[in-house]
């Protein structure tokens, strides 16, 4: 299964992980409505929602890119309809806009608390729910988010209470929808990474000494396109590693996704233990 002539509508995008996602549906023909606020280039985060778009269009795929906030109830019912009009309905929904904050629950301001919970869990939430008569009618629908695993382990609270708050948010909402919606067929997965992954945003707020413990935003890409390629009625309510798409899928050589450094240099990321002996101490906790 390829995702040709699918149309998958994106929170985010203009750069990084969601981008790269995008790129990859587009080599196989896909269209791809982006929304985002981006039109501006920022600072220290390269890419606009324009860029993205065009990129989209040289990697073979068909873009819409829809400007806008993803907190703003109108914008998004918009531009759902749009993307639904420009392409003939809506099969894939990636939720992928995220903000990060990762002061303690002492430094956090509610302003902040308040806008990665209306952008995380709340935007997710509303995208998905916006699509569900679209998604129905499709033949193979999909929610992807992107959000780890629910583990309670208080371990994972001990430091950015409010931003594991807002990023577990994202992750119910995957959990509610696998179950409610499994009798339309459409199916509800998250994918997180094993590993830090290099992109502006990290580099942004982490710093750039994690480029070399980190792999490449392509090793998403490829286990999001993994995942969205499946049977919808047989591959809901999981919480994917990219790394163990990529392994059931066949893949061995894991090089390609290295960011400069070695195997043992990658720095896991957070919410993710390590999967054996082996693997790299280092941690973004």
């Amino acid at each position: 299964m390829s995702l040709a002539g699918k149309t998958i509508i994106m929170s985010g995008g203009s750069r990084g992980i969601g981008e790269a996602i995008a790129l990859r549906a587009a080599r196989d023909g896909a269209n791809v409505a982006l929304l985002a606020k981006t039109t501006e280039p920022h600072p220290s985060l390269p890419g606009t929602i324009h860029t993205a778009a065009a990129a989209i269009e040289e990697a073979g795929g068909h873009a819409l890119p829809l400007v806008g906030d993803i907190r703003d109830d109108a914008f998004v019912l918009d531009a759902v309809a749009r993307t639904a009009e420009a392409f003939g309905g809506i099969d894939i929904v990636v939720n992928n806009a995220s903000a990060i904050d990762l002061s303690s629950t002492r430094d956090v301001t509610m302003k902040k608390y308040d806008l990665m919970n209306d952008i995380n869990s709340r935007g997710s939430f509303l995208l998905a729910k916006s699509c569900i008569d679209h998604l129905a009618a499709a033949d193979n629908a999909h929610v992807l988010t992107l959000s780890p695993p629910i583990t309670l382990d208080p371990k994972w609270f001990s430091t950015a209470t409010a931003y594991t708050i807002a990023k577990f948010g994202m992750s119910l909402v995957t959990l509610g929808l696998s179950e409610e919606l499994r009798e339309l067929g459409i199916a509800a997965n998250s994918l997180w990474p094993r590993t830090a992954i290099d992109t502006a945003a990290v580099r942004n707020v982490v710093g750039p000494g994690l480029t070399t413990h980190s792999r490449k935003p392509s090793i998403m890409a490829d286990a999001a396109y993994e995942i969205l390629t499946r049977p919808s009625r047989e591959c809901t309510g999981n919480f994917f590693i990219d790394d163990d798409v990529l392994e059931e899928a066949g893949v061995t050589d894991f090089s390609v996704y290295l960011n400069g450094g070695e195997e043992s240099d990658l720095a896991l990321d957070f919410w993710v233990e390590p999967k054996g002996p082996h693997d790299p101490n280092l941690s973004l906790h």
